[in-house]
Order: C-alpha cells, then structure tokens, then sequence
C-alpha cells in the first residue's frame, strides 16, 4: 500500500521497491488462491482467499467442514495479511479466488461497481437473510441496489483490555480517569502494536475513528467518512492528538509500537511484570491473547472505552469481515449461502475471537464475548469503522499516517494535510 507522505527520493524509491514486491507477492498468493492449496478427494473445490492465518485460519475451517462433509466438495483456502493489494492485483490480471474475505466496504464498492464482485441477490434466500441479519450489515453489503457482500463475523471495537490479575480498579468512569490510572508495577499504562504488513497502521486509525465519535459524535464522523469534513479540522487534529497523548505512554516508545505486530500488541500484558496497564483493540483479540500472548481465561478483561463528550454517550464502533464472490459458480454460491446461517456462524463464535451478525446466533462461550454482543446490540450510536468506508487509496494513506505519526507527532499538521490531498485525490477531486 502506498503513503501519501514521501519526503525524499530515497523514501520513494524504498516505497517503489515495496510496491514491485508486494506485485509479486500479490501474483504468487492469487495463483496459490485460483489453483487451491490441496488435492481434494472429490466434488468440487471451492478457492478462497482472506486474512486469516493461524487460530482464525482454523476457525474458519472448522466452520466450513460441516458444509465440505454434507456437499463432498472442498475449500481451498489461502490466508494473507496483504488482502488489499492482493485483490486489488487480482481485479487487473482477472485471476481471483472463487469467493474472498474483503478489505473493507470501501473497496467492496469499488468493485462491486466495477462488476468484479457479483451480485448475490440470487445467491442469498433474500427475505431470510434480512430478516436474520442486522440492518446494518445488510445496507453495508449493498452496492446501487444489489447485495455483493455478506458479513460472516463481527466485531466490536473500543474496548480496553487488562489482566485483572494485576488491574483491579474496575472500570474508569471518564477518560481523564483512564489516563491517569497509576501504572503500578507495569512499565507503561499503554501497549500499542501498529504492524501489519502492507496494512501497517490499522490499529492507530481504530483510535482516531473512536476519539472522533467520542468527542465530536456521529454528524461529524459521517462527514469525515464521507469526504466533506476536513481532516485538518480542529475535530480530526483533536482526535490524533489524543491517540498522541497514548502514544506517549506506550510501553517500548514508538519504535516498539510501528514494529509490533497488532496480534502481540496486548502480550506485555500477561508479563512478569507486566509491560502495561491497558490495550485497545476489538472484541476478536481473545483468541490473539491466549494463542500468541499465553494467556487464559481469566487473564484478561475489558470495560468499554468511556464516553468523552456527555453528548455522545453511548457511542461504538465495530466491524466485520465481509465476504464476496468474484467466480459465479454452483458451489461457490452454495459455499456463501452456507456461510451466512446461524449454522455456521456458531461454529466461530463458539470457537471464541468472534461475534455474529446473524441475530439467530446467542449461544457465547465466555461472559467477555457475551458482553461484547450486548454492548454491540445494545450501542445507543453505532458507526462502522471508518477507514473500511474510505476509497482505498485513502484508506491506504490513513493506514501509512498513523505510522508516520507513531514515528513523529511534530509532522501532524503536514501530515493532515496530506491526507486532506489524498482524500480529494482519492474522491476524484
């Protein structure tokens, strides 16, 4: 993915070499997807690509089996932390997996008016799918009408995460009270991991989207989202200067923070002694604590990020993991059709790390994942993850500014007007 902020030719050449690996790579991940990893014993394979590796990657293949053991068909699934600019290689060279885990609803816009994804309006038993789904969901799938894109699991977003084995101070009941919390015997009140391959800095946009909704509330979000609020407006500013205000008391500074990756963000948590008081990161970091952090049930607990502006009480923001079909055949719709049912979505969410869309689906394994459905279902004001909603330009850019903002907060008014050049670019302006 490509910043917006190159400073110096060296930096654009480093970038121009990036960009030709992750062609390359992109090439090599969508052949692995097209031709499937695995021989299957009979049926029909079904490719898929999406970012799952490792516990998400067995969850999700848990939750296909029972439909691979009923139908005798195959999944052939392909996992990439680089789905962006995998697919968006794939859309070009027209080599693409039968069905995909998308980026986001901004990119699923993109191409499901380019025509690459395919409508799945005769995929889906519509009335049953609606009717099961939260609305939501449903408008976001959608694109002039048609539905080209079906959440398979959700997530909710501004939560604090500790070990209550270290915090026991119960939920703060203001902000203020969050940043002032003594951090005892860790050494930073904060733990903060931005890497993520070529989506490097997705973590820190989660921050800004949350400080934005909090302080300034949703008219200004939507219009942020939307292009027409300026990101070097005092609201946006006021935002990245609050995610700086984290960034200062962040456990390793910020050479730890751009090079962590985001699944071992929350690990100095279960330390001895701990690393930090607090991470922030979305319902789906359970499965990432006890599989890459060690820890277990037990070890860790939230409560919601508190509201900052009375106004905006009871505001959140989440999302979900879309999927989409690029090859319109029988048992890839089979496949989809299959995936959006309270039937498989509770294989996931029993498994952990997940919530649903599907409202059949109330069967959690743990009081924190049943928590976070609540506080999902219950949100009094609820916007999607902006950065998922930007072209996918901007969102590349957005995703490159937290880690240049991580890296220098004195660029920030440079760096808000960059992104200010690249949403206009980005919106054909």
């Amino acid at each position: 993915m490509e910043k917006v902020h190159e400073r110096s030719p060296r930096m654009g050449q480093r970038n121009r070499g990036l960009r030709a690996l992750l062609a390359l790579g992109g090439a090599a991940v969508l052949v692995a997807a097209a031709c499937g990893t695995g021989t299957p014993s009979g049926g029909t394979k079904v490719t898929v690509i999406g970012t799952w590796g490792g516990a998400e990657q067995e969850a999700f293949l848990a939750m296909v089996k029972p439909w691979e053991d009923k139908t005798g068909n195959t999944v052939a699934y392909t996992g990439t932390r680089d789905i962006n600019a995998v697919l968006t290689t794939g859309v070009a060279s027209g080599i693409l997996p039968d069905l995909a885990g998308l980026p986001g609803p901004g990119q699923m816009v993109e191409w499901g008016k380019s025509g690459a994804l395919k409508p799945l309006d005769s995929v889906l038993d519509i009335e049953t799918y609606k009717s099961e789904t939260s609305p939501a969901f449903v408008d976001l799938g959608t694109v002039d009408g048609k539905i080209v894109g079906v959440f398979i699991k959700s997530a909710l977003k501004g939560l604090i995460w500790y070990n209550p084995n270290d915090y026991t101070a119960g939920a703060p009941a203001t902000w203020d009270d969050v940043m002032s919390t003594s951090t005892g015997s860790a050494e930073s009140l904060w733990c903060v991991g931005l890497e993520s391959g070529a989506a490097s800095g997705w973590p820190g946009t989660d921050w800004i989207e949350d400080f934005v909704l909090r302080q300034s509330g949703p008219e200004v979000y939507d219009a942020w989202v939307a292009g027409t609020h300026p990101w070097a407006s005092p609201e946006i500013k006021a935002a990245f200067e609050g995610f700086g205000e984290v960034l200062d008391a962040s456990y390793g500074g910020a050479d730890t923070v751009v090079s962590t990756n985001f699944g071992d963000g929350g690990n100095p948590l279960f330390t001895d002694p701990p690393g930090c008081v607090f991470h922030h990161q979305a319902s789906f970091i359970t499965s990432f604590f006890k599989d890459q952090g060690g820890a277990a049930d037990g070890d860790f607990d939230f409560f919601p990020m508190p509201d900052i502006n009375p106004e905006y009480a009871g505001a959140f923001t989440g999302a979900g993991d879309l999927f989409g079909m690029f090859n319109d055949k029988p048992a890839a719709r089979d496949l989809l059709k299959y995936l959006v049912t309270a039937e498989a979505q509770q294989i996931w969410v029993s498994i952990g790390g997940a919530l649903s869309g599907n409202t059949k689906v109330t069967d959690y394994p743990d009081d924190v994942s049943k928590r976070s459905a609540e506080i999902l279902g219950s949100a009094k004001i609820f916007r999607f993850d902006g950065g998922d909603l930007m072209p996918t330009a901007l969102q590349s850019a957005f995703f490159g500014a937290m880690v240049e903002f991580a890296q220098d907060q004195s660029k920030l008014d440079e760096i808000l007007a960059g992104l200010d050049e690249a949403s206009t670019a980005a919106r054909g302006g």
